[in-house]
């Protein structure tokens, strides 16, 4: 029942703003709560990146978000960001970049994030209202192209959100609030998805609270499966 989806990018961390056509920038600035996991998260998107002769240019520096600095990178990934952490001229700046054909991966507190900024809600899909106290044990069930449901047991703090993505987003993954406490979204509860915008990609997955969900094979097929729609390596996301 287990399957890894095999995409791999190769993430180096350089100082900025040495971008090049062949990196990514990782912004992991949080304004509201810190995530313990936020090195781990670095490490594994580096290791995932390795056979693709990509690197990361890892950042907390806003200020690097303009329109020449974004230009080079691949994708923008917003690893266990919280709060308010762009401001006006900088969000722009973003929000050109990925509807001009730039990429966004979001994980898990990318949803806890720019909640006074509208397009920004669209870009990650659905923003985060709530979580069961601790964590949670469920079933994760991968949706597309499996010829059955693909499904294993994950451990990690499980968002509920304020809205269901489904209608705007391509679901690929979703939980079984069956298998826990304190889901609040019903039989339907998307964990993992991505969407164009404008010439641009986004890519999210809820998953990413706790550092040993980095070390899931699992989890870390669904990451090199973002990465690879995120810098436009693949259209299938």
């Amino acid at each position: 029942m287990r399957r890894a989806l095999l995409w791999c990018l190769c993430l180096v961390l350089l100082p900025l703003p040495a971008a090049a056509d062949d990196a990514i920038l990782v912004f992991t600035r949080t304004a509201k709560f810190r995530h313990e996991s936020i090195p781990v998260a670095v490490h594994t998107l580096r290791q995932l990146a390795s056979d693709q002769h990509l690197r990361t240019d890892h950042s907390e520096d806003s200020t690097i978000f303009t329109a020449a600095t974004l230009a080079p990178y691949k994708a923008v990934v917003f690893a266990n960001t919280t709060g308010d952490v762009l401001d006006a001229p900088q969000q722009a700046a973003l929000q050109a970049y990925i509807e001009g054909g730039g990429g966004y991966l979001g994980l898990h507190s990318a949803a806890d994030t720019e909640y006074d900024w509208p397009w920004y809600g669209e870009l990650v899909g659905a923003w985060f209202d709530k979580h069961p106290p601790g964590l949670q044990t469920t079933h994760v069930i991968l949706e597309g192209d499996a010829v059955e449901p693909v499904q294993w047991t994950l451990t990690d703090e499980i968002y509920n959100y304020r809205r269901n993505p489904r209608p705007f987003v391509q679901v690929l993954a979703t939980v079984d609030e069956f298998r826990y406490e304190g889901g609040s979204m019903g039989e339907d509860h998307p964990i993992a998805w991505c969407r164009a915008m404008g010439k641009g990609r986004s890519w999210y997955t809820g998953f990413g609270h706790d550092a040993t969900v980095y070390a899931d094979a699992n989890v870390q097929a669904l990451l090199r499966r973002g990465l690879a729609y995120a810098t436009g390596m693949t259209p299938r996301c």
